[in-house]
């Protein structure tokens, strides 16, 4: 018997990686806009720097997309009805935040603040429901690798 699906379960069929209609069905329509203007958004201010990797976690994590370079950037995560963005600061990283503590938005510094610190960095898990928290998540990836200069 099929479990119905349940706000944030992730994409677990392992039978190969989700397309675009399938993450478009399983975030929602309005969810998929802030999805796919992130995308753009990445290809637009790194071009051509990132590959985007689809990575299966197992059955509890599921599938996430994952843009990495020598490190990782970000790495999406398309959510049942919603979708959130793992971005991973380092100590530099997180300097930089806290030089900046407040001039970010206090969702976002609840979120910092909430976040666990592994070895490797905080690890911040941001949801992505509105332009703004899309804005959230763009300057906190500038900060972490600044855009490619357009000569």
């Amino acid at each position: 018997m099929e479990q119905s699906s349940q706000i944030g379960d992730r994409i677990t069929e392992k039978s190969g990686p989700p397309d675009e209609n399938t993450v478009r069905d399983w975030i929602g329509p309005k969810r998929f806009v802030q999805w796919a203007e992130l995308r753009n958004w990445i290809e637009t201010h790194y071009p051509g720097v990132f590959a985007p990797d689809w990575l299966y976690g197992g059955k509890n994590r599921g599938w996430s997309l994952r843009y990495k370079k020598s490190k990782a950037f970000c790495t999406l995560l398309p959510e049942y009805r919603q979708f959130s963005v793992l971005v991973v600061l380092g100590r530099a990283e997180r300097e930089k935040f806290e030089e900046r503590r407040y001039g970010w938005r206090s969702h976002l510094v609840k979120l910092y603040d909430e976040a666990k610190t592994y070895p490797d960095g905080k690890w911040l898990t941001a949801a992505i429901s509105s332009a703004a928290d899309r804005r959230d998540v763009t300057e906190l990836l500038t900060m972490k690798r600044p855009p490619a200069s357009r000569g």
